[in-house]
């Protein structure tokens, strides 16, 4: 759904990853047909997770449950992702 609209946009948020600075990037909630998936993004980017979830249910698609925490992020090569710290899997 369009923020504060109540209705579906006619086409989805374009989520921006691009950065210059660690500065630039942030963990924001952007959604899947699940639920909560949080992303390395520019802190400026707009999300739509409930759009996201609406389209998934008009289209009848579904998604995997689950998601990697990621508590940073960091610009490599002019995209955000998440920092090397969060890549350690245990």
């Amino acid at each position: 759904m369009a923020p504060g609209t109540g209705t579906v946009p006619a086409s989805p948020v374009k989520v921006d990853t691009s950065c210059r600075t660690n500065a630039d990037c942030a963990v924001k909630n952007v959604g899947n047909c699940c639920g909560y998936a949080p992303a390395c993004v520019n802190v400026n980017s707009p999300t739509d997770p409930q759009g996201v979830q609406a389209e998934c249910a008009r289209s009848g698609r579904m998604s995997v449950c689950g998601f990697r925490e990621i508590s940073a992020c960091q610009c490599v090569k002019g995209q955000c992702e998440p920092a090397a710290s969060d890549l350690d899997v245990q």
